[in-house]
């Protein structure tokens, strides 16, 4: 009798592909940035056995590594190019930015813990990631003076129309993000027509947690 094939990472990552594109993410640069992203490296020691699960995942100040799922619906929903500049608002472990960063020209990152942005600028370090651009700041304020950009992310939900962040966006530029003040917010897409204007898109319900203002106070 032969023994079992091992459950190695390889046999784990096609998994997961296999089970995203079921689920509607079959943009073939986004599975192939994904496949490439080692989530391992984003995902706390305790929780490392689960990396390839398509779940969301505790990480440090009380954040979440983002579902597989979701992470690779919001990147296809954003309709990236390699010309893209996008914002992205929440860095957390930084796997979403390392996804970006394979599909879009330049990234620029922002985030309120100053902890989560340490690790996950050693993190990009690591795996080489040279277009990526990080912020240690208020999210909600977006990055001015690099306005205005082709596509932003926001990973957390906003109470309402972010409309602080629409005004960074290029006039036929996209914007994607969780709207809402409940559990369970809208995914919502803003596609701008180019004449200030806005094609608004309610995508799927997901759970974020909330956009807060100002920066974290660590000990």
């Amino acid at each position: 009798m032969s023994e079992p094939h091992e459950d190695t990472p390889e046999a784990q990552m096609a998994r997961l592909i296999l089970g995203l594109r079921s689920q509607g993410v079959t943009d073939a640069k986004v599975l192939k940035a994904i496949e490439s992203t080692p989530r391992e490296l984003f995902t706390p020691q305790l929780f490392k056995e689960r990396a390839f699960e398509d779940s969301a995942l505790p990480i440090a100040c009380g954040q979440t590594i983002s579902q597989p799922f979701i992470v690779g619906l919001m990147s296809q929903a954003l309709k990236l190019d390699r010309r893209s500049r996008v914002l992205e608002i929440g860095t957390g472990s930084g796997y979403q930015t390392a996804i970006l960063s394979k599909l879009a020209r330049l990234v620029y990152t922002v985030e309120r813990y100053r902890t989560l942005m340490r690790e996950a600028e050693g993190r990009f370090k690591e795996l080489g990631l040279t277009n990526v651009i990080t912020r240690f700041g208020d999210g909600g304020e977006g990055w001015p003076e690099q306005a205005p950009f082709d596509r932003i992310m926001v990973t957390a939900a906003a109470p309402g129309e972010p409309t602080a962040l629409l005004h960074q966006l290029k006039p036929s530029g996209v914007l994607v993000a969780p709207i809402g003040r409940g559990p369970v917010q809208t995914l919502r897409r803003y596609t701008g027509d180019g004449k200030g204007g806005f094609q608004v898109e309610d995508l799927i319900d997901v759970r974020f947690v909330p956009l807060l203002e100002g920066v974290a106070k660590e000990p």
